[in-house]
């Protein structure tokens, strides 16, 4: 099977939103292709595509040159379409040849590609790009560039690969995590083999909550939850297994050497031990904000310095593996029970337990609630207490309540062109808020860009008066003409000397448009700093 099915698969995951459809395609893909494909094909999707060979600078200039066009046209061809690996499947003519490659050939070139020099890169990708055609062109650029956008999660991968294999979806589940690569297992090895070694760091399969929809009333009587607060980090799982720790994000990145503070839990846990909980920054023996834990977040190296400024600790939450036991069966009481033996047992200062609580009504949940900010948290998780530790995202037996999103009112600035079906429209946007200057005028700060909370008409609308508003191009960014106000959300805020305005939100997106607002009621810089905790 040559690379052409694996793009015909993409296409036909990107085509549909129905999950029994997806599953489908998924599932005959699996019946036919080689294990080696196969193989690539699971690590693909579950974001494991091997690294970057070459930058993106030189591959708009090869396709460029190949496309027979200048780089500038190019590059409006690239704001246009909003996607790189699509623009240069659109601009590259198809030949009559086509090449009968198959999905893992190419990945294996792809590696060995990054050490060659220039040259050869680009002989490489010129001729591949011509030996294939639109779709498997731009699915061959994709794995150079980035993941595929097509709404899958791996829960419905898991699904397709259980019907053709006949493995429980929750045992794949777990076998698919962990620092696994194509270039270090293979199918039979990953689907079928118990591999000790390999799981002797391997993490479990999170579980995760769905956000209250209606009243947390509804929910039933309140003596059957469990509550704590949702605290705001980064979700991992701490494991001691044969006198060593491994430290697990949840998006399956082995992120040991990040926290050496973690470093003695081998001393502090029992052997056999799998913890579930939030990495925290823990400043001045206070929880800190998600802000001061960026600091730490991506850094290759994490110094002596970053160490002293901003220590972490790991809020355990739940256990899911005591003595070498698999105890996710257990129900959340018994798990708590045996997870306060362990934190009470351990010598470790940065090991802490997330408090749970117990409330006579809802009335007192919410007020709890109320309280989040000013612990920390971004709400509160409600746990059944006689629920097992499931695997993905369930209804039922676990809820986050968050409290709801601060607010502000700001001045559109600037736009760029969307994505994907928006690639033709300006939909992401940057916003302001006045503040004076040392003139002791008025002048519109940036502070914050979202490109989501409209609908499609509103997008339309806007779009159309950015085009008519515009003061000036750089590249694919327009300044507009000030006159648009947005009431933009947010779950967190704190100062910043990273950012012009001086101050970072977390996670932006505009709540509504103020069409009842001028610009000269828009809130200031001073109105989003009262907002700090």
């Amino acid at each position: 099977m040559s690379l052409q099915t694996f793009a015909q698969l993409i296409e036909k995951l990107d085509a549909t939103n129905k999950t029994n459809q997806k599953v489908a395609a998924l599932a005959h893909y699996f019946e036919q292709a080689s294990d080696e494909d196969k193989l690539w094909t699971i690590a693909i999707l579950s974001h494991r595509r091997p690294p970057r060979p070459v930058n993106t600078t030189l591959l708009r200039e090869y396709a460029a040159e190949l496309a027979n066009i200048p780089l500038w046209l190019f590059e409006d061809s690239y704001h246009i379409v909003g996607d790189l690996a699509e623009t240069i499947a659109l601009v590259i003519p198809d030949e009559k040849q086509q090449t009968s490659k198959t999905l893992s050939t190419f990945l294996e070139e792809i590696i060995e590609l990054k050490a060659q020099d220039d040259e050869a890169k680009k002989s490489y990708l010129q001729h591949n790009w011509k030996s294939l055609d639109y779709h498997a062109r731009f699915v061959f650029t994709k794995l150079l560039t980035g993941s595929f956008r097509i709404g899958l999660s791996q829960k419905l991968m898991t699904r397709a690969l259980s019907k053709t294999t006949g493995v429980d979806e929750d045992e794949l589940a777990y076998r698919l995590m962990g620092d696994w690569s194509p270039t270090n297992t293979t199918f039979q090895e990953l689907v079928f083999e118990e591999n000790k070694e390999a799981n002797l760091s391997k993490p479990y399969p999170f579980y995760l909550a769905y956000a209250i929809e209606g009243e947390a009333s509804e929910l039933g009587d309140v003596s059957k939850w469990s509550v704590e607060h949702k605290w705001d980090g980064i979700r991992g799982q701490v494991i001691c297994r044969s006198g060593e720790i491994y430290v697990w994000s949840r998006g399956e990145e082995l992120v040991t050497d990040k926290y050496p503070e973690f470093e003695n839990f081998k001393d502090s846990l029992p052997d056999g031990t799998v913890l579930d909980g939030e990495i925290l920054p823990f400043i001045d023996g206070e929880i800190g904000l998600f802000n001061d834990l960026q600091t730490r977040i991506g850094r290759k190296n994490v110094s002596k310095s970053i160490l002293q400024k901003v220590p972490v600790i790991f809020k355990a939450y739940d256990v899911l593996e005591f003595e070498g036991m698999d105890i996710r069966s257990k129900i959340f009481e018994e798990r708590r029970a045996i997870l306060s033996s362990v934190i009470e047992s351990s010598k470790s200062d940065a090991l802490h337990i997330s408090d749970t609580m117990q409330f006579d009504s809802w009335e007192e949940v919410a007020h709890e609630r109320d309280l989040s900010r000013e612990k920390r948290s971004e709400g509160l998780m409600l746990k059944r207490k006689d629920a097992i530790y499931q695997v993905g995202r369930k209804k039922g037996d676990w809820w986050k309540w968050k409290v709801d999103p601060l607010t502000i009112d700001a001045v559109l600035t600037y736009a760029m062109r969307g994505h994907g079906r928006r690639s033709n429209l300006f939909t992401d946007y940057t916003f302001g808020l006045w503040n004076e200057n040392e003139k002791g005028e008025k002048e519109l700060v940036t502070f914050a860009k979202a490109y989501s909370g409209l609908t499609d008409k509103e997008f339309n609308q806007v779009d159309s008066i950015i085009k008519k508003t515009t003061l000036e191009r750089f590249g694919p960014v327009r300044s507009v003409e000030p006159q648009l106000v947005f009431e933009i959300a947010f779950e967190g805020i704190a100062l910043s000397s990273r950012h012009k305005s001086g101050v970072a939100v977390r996670f932006p997106r505009i709540h509504r448009w103020r069409y009842d607002k001028k610009i000269k009621e828009a809130n200031s810089l001073d109105d989003l700093k009262q907002l700090i905790v």
